[in-house]
């Protein structure tokens, strides 16, 4: 019998795993070069957390910066950096990168 409840019991925490790595948050890809943001327009589904994945090809930094997200992070130039992003509502959201706020602009749809 213990030896039957242990068995259970493993097999229960490898489908608690298996749905852990299924239930990854989605990657998106989103770089900076030249000053800019590409793409400029992000759409993701609305209510379901996402990653961004900020890749930096300029040589200087850049601040990925959304004040209607609350986030602020630094993407050291030639460097890669994920920011987790909450699950959103429907609706806009605009970013800037604060070092170059004229050119670096962009947006992500919560749809």
């Amino acid at each position: 019998m213990t030896r039957w409840l242990a068995v259970a019991v493993l097999m229960g925490l490898s489908l608690v795993r298996a749905a852990g790595v299924a239930g990854a948050a989605e990657e998106i890809a989103l770089t900076i070069e030249n000053n800019r943001f590409s793409p400029e327009e992000i759409k993701v589904k609305a209510g379901v957390p996402f990653v961004l994945v900020v890749t930096n090809k300029d040589k200087s930094p850049e601040e990925f910066e959304s004040k209607e997200l609350r986030l602020e992070k630094v993407v050291p130039g030639g460097k890669t950096l994920k920011i987790q992003v909450r699950a959103l509502k429907p609706g806009t959201y605009p970013f800037v990168g604060d070092y170059h706020a004229q050119t670096a602009k962009g947006r992500i749809v919560a749809e």
